[in-house]
């Protein structure tokens, strides 16, 4: 099942709603973080080739790099195709980052279809690409196709805000984040939205791009 897709600031409240009446932790959170962004994106493989840049840089640097494929018109399939692994990383890519454009071009992802598939079946077909893990599967079906009950625990800062939120020892890996996460379903998103924002006010850092 596709499930509940989060469309309007009125959503994300709603989630909000929810989490801090069944763990009164994020209600603490929300208290020093304030009402939480809504993060809807566009879908489709400019947003995906986004969070193939994004995966283990700095914000920073993904914007950076993002914003050098962009001027140079790289947010196409036809537009990565038509060039080579150096031209991309003359765009700031790493060879193998390149490598996993190239891939992600040559995929031929029915985009719209994806909009309709069940979560399990976008993540299951968006790891069948080289160079796409399941963090950014999860990532793009949170943000790009809205899913409401979505959550990334391999994803660190994640992890660290719930190591700190839930006075926890140590941060939780990622099968522990993930078993965690599922008291929080059906709004596992809204989570993860709020541990980002309370990540950023707990280390003044940008947690998600």
């Amino acid at each position: 099942m596709v499930g509940r897709i989060i469309e309007t600031e009125a959503c994300v409240a709603e989630g909000v709603d929810w989490l801090c009446a069944a763990e009164p932790r994020f209600a603490e959170a929300v208290e020093l973080t304030g009402p939480l962004p809504l993060r809807r994106r566009p879908d489709g493989f400019a947003q995906l080739l986004s969070a193939i840049v994004s995966q283990q840089v700095s914000v920073a640097s993904a914007r950076a790099i993002r914003a050098r494929l962009e001027a140079a018109g790289m947010t196409t399939p036809e537009a990565i195709l038509a060039t080579d692994e150096a031209g991309l990383r003359a765009l700031g890519l790493s060879r193998q980052k390149a490598s996993y454009a190239l891939a992600l071009s040559e995929a031929g992802i029915d985009f719209d279809a994806l909009r309709t598939a069940p979560t399990e079946e976008v993540v299951k077909t968006l790891v069948a690409v080289k160079g796409i893990g399941i963090w950014t599967a999860e990532i793009y079906a949170m943000f790009s196709l809205g899913r409401a009950d979505v959550f990334a625990p391999g994803d660190l800062a994640l992890q660290e805000a719930a190591r700190l939120l839930f006075a926890l020892e140590a941060r939780p890996k990622e099968r522990d984040l993930r078993r965690m996460a599922e008291a929080w379903s059906p709004w596992r998103s809204v989570a993860a939205r709020a541990l980002w924002a309370y990540y950023h006010v707990a280390k003044q850092r940008e947690g998600i791009v």
